[in-house]
């Protein structure tokens, strides 16, 4: 048998692993359920078992949503003062403007009578909810620009080509059904936005089993996934018969665990042929559950309809959902823009969380709801009486995490009057990272891989755990 130095080395230390994985009772096998990375699983911690990440790229503005700063009202066009913006860097967009006139939000903020959090009269679905879930008011990041901040919220790095995090969680914990993809992933928007590249689902160095799968709105949710014409399912299954054969007689040869991965997924594919249909068929939801969702839950392709079907996905056990909701880039009329993109996406949000508290799936599920970065406290271009809009801001900026053995009805960070700064408990996105693999049972510094010379993780050298906000 031929085998190369580097597939020698490969599948040494493959043994080794294996072993020491034997050794600690965890699966070392290609098919098994639990991941490769499951060295870094801390027994009995896991408070969930699945994420679904509401990531709503372009960045919702603060201001408009979850971190009131009422005192702006009586700044309003009056210039950021430097003492507050302390040099800080700016974007291209608004670092040649003469004046900085701050600007509050032309949207009243509620407070739920439960717990206190004031949230935007823009969300009234979310303020309803808002026992349940725990605002986060400082998060900030290292990226001001979109591309990169997308990059660094999925990835945990600004560079493109590093794994994301379902990839992650998928070498990390592996699959809990075997008929669907560990990460799966769906794409909505309101208006036209920033673009969004399959590398952010992607794997990166990890193989490539661990890569997310785009479920579409059309047709053929998952393309290349239905058999063609004429072909049966029996043909197919005896085509994938004779191609495992080969597949692993190559492998037997070159001891590419890329062979293996390779006929794992077309048996994955093949299986997915019946599981995808019942998935994305909702004709079995009685209406009182499609109006939790909203009038557009109809709609293939909506964010209603994602959040419904991320909800079918959580049932049936996959891992890692992603949803990305495009539209909250908003450097102009953001005062209308604001209001159409919390109205496609408010009570899609707020009835997902509720269908999955009334299911008991909420308690083992963690939600994310957020975007890449913040929104500045002075107004891009000319302020009217109307109008404005908001350039980007890494400072300081919002989220929130719902279940999962996250508090519900708590707000965990500040920020200074005017939001442009935090004052109190930041929270970088490495941080993020770090309780979100922590509640899933995951140690973040132990959830490694090996790549160019140096182990990687999710959480580069940094991230620590978020342990206020855990219930």
């Amino acid at each position: 048998m031929r085998l190369n130095r580097r597939a020698f080395l490969r599948n040494s230390l493959g043994l080794l692993g294996g072993a020491a994985l034997s050794e600690l009772g965890f699966a070392s096998s290609l098919g098994a359920t639990m991941g490769p990375g499951a060295a870094a699983r801390i027994p009995g911690l896991a408070k969930a078992k699945r994420v679904i990440y509401l990531f709503q790229s372009g960045a919702p503005s603060q201001y408009e949503t979850l971190d009131w700063k009422p005192k702006i009202a009586e700044l309003r066009g009056q210039d950021l003062p430097e003492s507050v913006r302390k040099g800080q860097r700016l974007t291209t967009m608004t670092s040649g403007q003469a004046k900085f006139p701050m600007v509050n939000s032309q949207f009243a903020f509620s407070q739920n009578k439960n717990c206190g959090t004031f949230i935007s009269d823009m969300l009234p679905h979310t303020q309803a909810i808002a026992d349940k879930i725990c605002v986060i008011n400082s998060m900030h990041t290292d990226a001001i620009n979109h591309d990169p901040a997308v990059t660094f919220f999925q990835t945990g790095s600004q560079l493109a080509g590093r794994p994301s995090m379902g990839a992650w969680l998928s070498y990390g914990l592996g699959s809990m059904n075997q008929d669907l993809p560990t990460f799966m992933v769906m794409i909505s928007r309101t208006v036209s936005a920033q673009p969004l590249y399959d590398r952010l689902w992607g794997p990166g160095y990890l193989p490539s089993q661990h890569q997310g799968v785009k479920l579409r709105s059309a047709a053929d949710p998952v393309l290349y996934l239905q058999n063609p014409a004429g072909v049966t399912r029996k043909m197919r299954r005896d085509q994938l018969d004779h191609l495992r054969e080969l597949n692993q007689r190559r492998h037997d040869v070159s001891g590419d665990p890329e062979t293996l991965a390779r006929i794992e997924q077309y048996e994955l594919a093949f299986r997915m042929q019946t599981a995808v249909p019942d998935l994305t068929d909702i004709s079995d939801e009685p209406e009182s559950v499609l109006e939790m969702y909203g009038p557009k839950v109809k709609e293939p392709g909506s964010y209603a309809r994602n959040c419904l079907l991320a909800r079918r996905m959580a049932e049936r056990d996959v891992r890692f959902v992603q949803l990305y909701h495009m539209g909250w880039d908003h450097h102009d009329n953001l005062p209308s823009k604001m209001k159409a993109t919390c109205e496609d996406t408010d009570q899609p949000t707020a009835g997902l969380i509720r269908d999955l508290e009334q299911r008991g799936l909420l308690d083992d599920t963690l939600v994310v709801w957020g975007g890449e970065f913040g929104r500045t406290v002075y107004s891009q271009g000319t302020l009217t009486a109307e109008n404005y809009g908001r350039d980007h801001h890494p400072r300081c900026f919002s989220l929130w995490l719902a279940g999962g053995g996250i508090k519900g009805g708590i707000t965990h960070g500040e920020t200074d009057e005017f939001a442009y700064n935090i004052v109190k408990d930041p929270v970088d996105v490495h941080d993020l990272h770090a309780t979100l693999l922590h509640q899933l049972g995951l140690d973040h510094e132990r959830l490694t891989y090996p790549f160019q010379g140096r182990d990687f993780r999710l959480t580069d050298v940094g991230g620590k755990i978020l342990t206020p906000i855990l219930a």
